[in-house]
């Protein structure tokens, strides 16, 4: 317990999923919290119980795929506690495995910019606030998608790019008390692959990726990825940067 006692954490896609047990943890382990999606209403269900926790709390409703929206969560960030001490950037969305041949240049750029730019984004003003006290901790949320390619085309790119961009953060604050690390989960119970949601996604081409993963190992939960996250963003990973986490229970191995 209290593993981020006084400390300030901003997560983003915080209102369901992950990002909503990610906070929730946090909460518990002592973290005040900056809680940030597009809508308000989960987001107030969060923010309730972590402030039932006695943890001071703000709620931000952004899109971050926007770089103004991101300036504006850091901004309030700084406004409210003075500092950010740990980012994680949890929102996501899926892209209903739409292989290179089905994927239309509308649907790759919405794909880009939610799950890529919005890492870009809040990485660059959050470290604005992190350079100038010195220390930080990045946890950027990826997949098995980018690191076992084994998912839409444009979720493949911009999870692995997910990957890339936090290696090269980390390499240019390595030493400086600022770390960048990556959670890349696999299949998780959350409202984005729900049944009603996986009948959205091109079944040929999903079918053809589940060939190249044991689906018979029970999926991970929501609590499992929290954890995992938990431990970059909290000092018992002090000696870790750059570094990439796979949870998926060793479907992908």
């Amino acid at each position: 317990m209290n593993r981020l006692a006084g400390k300030v954490a901003v997560v983003t896609g915080a209102n369901s999923g992950i990002g909503k047990r990610t906070a929730e943890l946090f909460a518990e382990e002592g973290a005040d919290l900056v809680l940030v999606a597009r809508r308000m209403d989960k987001l107030k269900e969060v923010e309730a119980y972590c402030k039932g926790l006695g943890r001071s709390v703000i709620s931000v409703s952004a899109d971050v795929s926007v770089q103004e929206d991101c300036r504006r969560v850091c901004e309030e960030a700084e406004k409210t506690f003075g500092r950010i001490d740990v980012l994680v950037n949890n929102a996501g969305i899926a892209d209903k495995h739409r292989p290179v041949t089905r994927c239309d240049a509308d649907w790759w750029d919405h794909i880009i910019k939610v799950d890529q730019y919005s890492v870009f984004y809040m990485m660059q003003e959050a470290l604005k606030s992190m350079t100038k006290a010195g220390q930080g901790s990045i946890v950027n949320i990826s997949s098995i998608g980018g690191t076992s390619y084994n998912s839409g085309i444009a979720y493949t790119a911009a999870k692995t790019a997910v990957v890339g961009m936090s290696k090269n953060v980390a390499i240019q604050f390595a030493g400086r008390g600022i770390r960048v690390n990556v959670v890349a989960p696999g299949p998780t119970p959350t409202s984005l692959n729900t049944p009603d949601q996986l009948a959205t996604f091109d079944q040929k081409f999903a079918e053809q990726c589940a060939r190249h993963f044991d689906d018979t190992v029970p999926e991970v939960t929501a609590e499992d990825q929290a954890r995992a996250i938990l431990f970059f963003a909290s000092d018992d990973s002090k000696g870790c940067n750059g570094q990439v986490i796979v949870v998926d229970n060793g479907r992908t191995i």
